[in-house]
């Protein structure tokens, strides 16, 4: 006498059962607090956000050549209060500034030969290494149009910072001016007097 099993119930009776009566709960071993992590971001107004290729200039290699910084988001940022401008590009991935600089009036973008997706300018003081750097970079974009887009808030950036009045991280602070006049008022009342001649 043979008997017949049928297997597939018998898997589909067991998924089943597994389903309804295992519910593992795994409680975590250590429980680690939410840590806020800022970006320094946060007064800031985006302006523009694509992605791009940054390199930069490298004269000290021989012979200097263009090295890639960093493929990712670059970012014109206008900060709230100050109204000052600044491009920030993070790295994919690690997420590590490759630019941090202020645009200035004077800045300008020239266009790289060969193509049209990108340009060519020099800022003055890049942070992205924690301290103050004057660099040559290239920016190249994906396509024409996003180039464009660049360059017109590029221009628009340094417009606002024309326009309006001055960060003091690119213009003196308006109360110079009336330190500078108690400074000269102060000289000109100074008395200087003459040893050699108290002696005799």
């Amino acid at each position: 006498m043979s008997v017949i099993i049928d297997t597939e119930a018998k898997n589909r009776s067991l998924s089943e059962s597994s389903d309804t009566e295992l519910d593992p709960q795994f409680k975590p071993i250590v429980t680690l607090p939410e840590v806020e992590i800022r970006t320094n971001e946060e007064n800031e107004i985006v302006l523009l956000k694509l992605r791009a290729k940054l390199y930069r200039f490298d004269k000290s290699s021989k012979p200097p050549e263009w090295k890639e910084r960093g493929t990712g988001e670059m970012k014109i940022l206008q900060h709230k209060e100050r109204n000052s401008v600044r491009i920030v590009m993070r790295r994919d991935k690690t997420f590590k500034v490759c630019a941090n600089h202020f645009i200035t009036p004077w800045m300008t973008l020239e266009p790289c030969k060969g193509t049209e997706k990108a340009f060519i300018y020099t800022a003055a003081a890049d942070f992205a290494d924690e301290e103050a750097k004057r660099e040559c970079f290239a920016i190249k974009f994906g396509s024409v149009d996003n180039a464009d887009t660049f360059k017109s808030k590029f221009e628009e950036a340094k417009k606002i910072l024309k326009e309006s009045e001055c960060s003091e991280l690119i213009c003196p602070p308006k109360s110079s001016s009336a330190n500078t006049e108690d400074v000269t008022t102060k000289l000109d009342k100074l008395e200087v007097s003459n040893k050699e001649e108290e002696k005799k």
